[in-house]
């Protein structure tokens, strides 16, 4: 049987702490994200219940020890790429448009689990639920960045149709944003994380 995966967000800064949460809980539906505003605080917590760290850089610099134990575990937001350089360590540029941002989480997941995880979702969560191999074509051309329109000529099928195609996806889903269907897209095989 599998858990859920926890995830930990360590930042003083409120606001990017709001933002990564919900960027996170529209990439990993049923993950449960805590933020913690020190180190103290989420050390308060369970620390090593988490699948998960992502930490400010400010956070990881003052308790390294304790990060480099969870090495494959850590991200280090990063303020843009002239931030710290931590040998070894997996960091995330926060200063980056959604979409680059969105595929960097992407390919931070993918590298991290290779050889699986330990709270990582069934296989098929959403069994009972499989997408067309048209609905498919359609989200592959949607998280590639095509328009309803271009869908519509590329496929060779009404602009009606894609729009119902795209209704399906979402309602079989239950994803609603261009980057929630990008992370499905990618965990399934059907793009890989620099096609998006």
């Amino acid at each position: 049987m599998t858990s859920t995966p926890e995830i930990a967000i360590i930042d003083p800064n409120t606001l990017s702490c709001l933002g990564l949460s919900s960027l996170l809980e529209e990439l990993i539906p049923g993950a449960v994200i805590r933020t913690f505003p020190s180190f103290a605080a989420f050390t308060d917590d369970t620390p090593d219940m988490y699948a998960h760290y992502f930490i400010s850089s400010q956070v990881y610099l003052e308790h390294t020890a304790f990060f480099l134990q969870r090495r494959p575990k850590t991200i280090v937001l990063a303020a843009g790429e002239a931030g710290p350089q931590l040998a070894g360590v997996l960091t995330l540029n926060i200063y980056q448009p959604e979409k680059d941002l969105v595929r960097n989480i992407v390919q931070l997941h993918s590298h991290g689990h290779r050889h699986g995880h330990p709270g990582k979702l069934p296989a098929n969560p959403l069994a009972g639920h499989e997408l067309t191999a048209r609905e498919i074509e359609v989200l592959v051309l949607v998280v590639k960045g095509l328009i309803n329109k271009e869908i519509a000529g590329r496929l060779n099928i009404s602009l009606t149709t894609v729009i119902s195609h795209r209704k399906n996806i979402t309602e079989k889903l239950g994803i609603k944003s261009v980057s929630g269907l990008a992370i499905y897209a990618v965990m399934h095989g059907y793009v890989e994380a620099d096609q998006i």
